[in-house]
């Protein structure tokens, strides 16, 4: 049976089959094909072996993109409380949280701020208060005599941290500048204001 032309026979040389005047070969399977890589000097050997390693490279990283880019998952504040739910004037009233179980790096100096509004919308508290690393703090305050009777809100957020609590992602930790709090969920109590 005659070869068709430009066709060469393969030679064995030990576990391997080589065309005449190749080096070396690389045989591999890609999507059910097997392909077959021959090179036939030493240069031409290493310009594979750089594309290879090149290529896992490539397919490495593709495979670990990850939506988190710092590799943290996201990290909410902790759920605070307001204590006692109801309350009278010159009665004495305590917002607290306990640390977050995540990282939420607030820094060393943290700040909370509370705001509290009566039932007319007007602001009667408005202060920043200390706060851990991980989120915990403890803040008391003594109900005005004028504060309005019925539902005042207890609203509570890190105090000048450039991040939205309702995404979980920490701009400021990851490095992120010039950004502001925008549109994000505030969290919010109800304080029942009674005579």
């Amino acid at each position: 049976m005659e070869r068709p032309p430009g066709r060469q026979e393969a030679q064995r040389y030990g576990n391997e089959f080589r065309l005449p005047g190749e080096l070396g070969a690389i045989d591999t399977t890609m999507g059910g094909m097997r392909i077959r890589f021959g090179w036939s000097s030493s240069r031409t050997k290493g310009r594979i072996a750089r594309g290879f390693v090149v290529g896992a490279a490539l397919i490495a990283a593709a495979g670990g993109c990850s939506s988190y880019p710092s590799a943290d998952p996201p990290c909410f504040p902790p759920d605070y409380s307001v204590t006692p739910t109801d309350a009278t004037p010159g009665g004495m009233v305590t917002v607290a949280a306990p640390e977050a179980d995540c990282n939420l790096r607030y820094g060393e100096n943290a700040q909370i701020q509370v705001v509290v509004a009566d039932e007319r919308g007007v602001e009667v508290v408005n202060v920043t208060a200390p706060m851990t690393d991980a989120g915990a703090f403890t803040y008391t305050f003594r109900v005005s005599a004028q504060m309005a009777v019925g539902e005042a809100v207890v609203s509570v957020t890190p105090h000048k941290v450039d991040w939205c609590d309702d995404t979980g992602r920490n701009n400021r930790a990851l490095g992120t500048v010039g950004l502001e709090r925008a549109s994000c969920a505030e969290p919010r109590k109800p304080l029942t204001i009674t005579r």
